[in-house]
């Protein structure tokens, strides 16, 4: 006999403006690998634009929700978990229909979790740490109710609440979730190809070394498609945004709706034929298929490369993308060496150039590529250090809480 399917898990999390865009996309995206059905819900109704659901969070990431927190008090979550930002946090804790929503989950033992300012701003407001040990950014540790055990750690599990640090320990923090929901065997599966590290800070190897050049404001493109891998691309954007450089976010699409991997919808700042006149100082593309696929075949992307490689201004790619769209397109020739996903490493025994699977970030050149999503963070500070210098790396990582 036949044992019935185990009933999906159901999750909830709230986006306001002023959310950190990585803490709510990473853990979206890993809830998801792990097969919960997760609920992105607009706390403060978001603006109707062409009939989407769009909600501006940190360094102008457009993130199309799928429903209102109001449309979502009448359902039961299995988990609920708040990202935190400036000032998203305090706007998620100053929504009445949210804090509705997570008292019945405390009161019914269901699990819920917060990130960064969101444990003293949201979860520590409404008084749901009461005697519970919590972890915030440590900005916001000061915040705490008294009733609040504070503890220095990236991430704490206590009963059924867990809270996160920041930006950089939003992975460790969305597997802790996964663990919780659905075991340890769940979160070995989906970490090992993802290649997730939990130690902090970043290192990159690099062969034929120059100076990246740019004048002024550094202007950067990030091409996306459906299908890209949106953990890779949101991690980029913040990071170089958090740098102040000048992103902007192309959609290879007939609009500017892109829809990610798993499922996460952003909106774009500008059509890829509207890019694609312009220069730019450095161009990035993000891994994920069948969205590196697509970005492969856009002939207006490809010419761009090939002008930044011909004019030898920095790009790169990471996962899929190095293998699916570098390569193809002669633009790793006379390269030293690249890395790119695992499943894909084969493609580049031909391109002229060493693979080097154990380098999680390789800069040859002018050429910056990584492996996959639990690279990116260290990929995007690296290609800050490369772009801007070693000190507003470490500005980035800082904030990150990648140090």
């Amino acid at each position: 006999m036949v044992s019935p399917p185990a009933p999906v898990k159901k999750v909830l999390v709230p986006i306001t403006a002023g959310t950190e865009p990585v803490e709510a996309c990473v853990p979206i995206d890993v809830l998801r690998r792990a097969g919960a059905d997760v609920t992105v819900a607009a706390a403060d109704g978001g603006d109707a634009d062409d009939g989407l659901l769009v909600v501006e969070v940190m360094y102008g990431v457009k993130i199309v929700a799928d429903a209102t927190v109001a449309d979502c008090a009448d359902a039961s979550y299995d988990l609920v978990a708040l990202p935190g930002g400036v000032p998203g946090a305090a706007n998620l804790g100053g929504c009445a229909a949210l804090e509705s929503i997570v008292r019945r989950q405390a009161l019914r033992g269901g699990l819920y979790a917060a990130i960064c300012a969101a444990p003293p701003l949201a979860l520590g407001r409404w008084g749901l740490l009461n005697g519970v040990k919590a972890t915030a950014h440590p900005a916001f540790v000061e915040a705490f109710p008294a009733e609040v055990t504070a503890v220095d750690a990236t991430v704490v599990v206590d009963g059924k609440v867990v809270t996160g640090s920041g930006p950089a320990p939003a992975m460790e923090f969305a597997l802790a979730l996964v663990e919780q929901l659905y075991g340890k065997d769940k979160v070995d599966q989906i970490a090992k190809p993802m290649l997730v590290r939990y130690e902090p800070g970043y290192t990159f190897k690099e062969h034929n070394p120059i100076q990246w050049q740019c004048s002024g404001t550094p202007k950067v493109l990030i091409p996306l498609a459906n299908g890209s891998e949106e953990m890779e691309a949101i991690t980029i954007i913040d990071a170089l945004r958090r740098a102040n450089a000048d992103v902007v976010v192309a959609s290879a699409e007939d609009g500017v709706e892109v829809v990610g991997r798993y499922g996460m919808k952003v909106v774009a700042d500008a059509l890829l034929d509207a890019a694609a006149e312009q220069q730019f100082d450095l161009i990035i593309v993000p891994g994920g298929i069948p969205g590196a696929e697509t970005l492969a075949g856009k002939e207006n992307l490809v010419a761009l490369l090939k002008k930044q490689a011909v004019a030898n201004k920095p790009y790169g790619a990471i996962g899929a993308a190095t293998a699916q769209v570098l390569e193809p397109h002669g633009l790793l020739k006379g390269k030293k060496a690249a890395t790119c996903a695992s499943m894909v490493a084969g493609v580049l025994a031909d391109g002229g150039g060493e693979c080097e699977e154990d380098s999680r970030v390789v800069v040859d050149g002018n050429v910056i590529t990584s492996r996959s999503t639990g690279t990116a963070m260290e990929f995007a500070v690296a290609a800050v250090e490369k772009l801007m210098g070693r000190e507003a790396a470490r500005e980035v990582a800082e904030g990150l809480l990648f140090v």
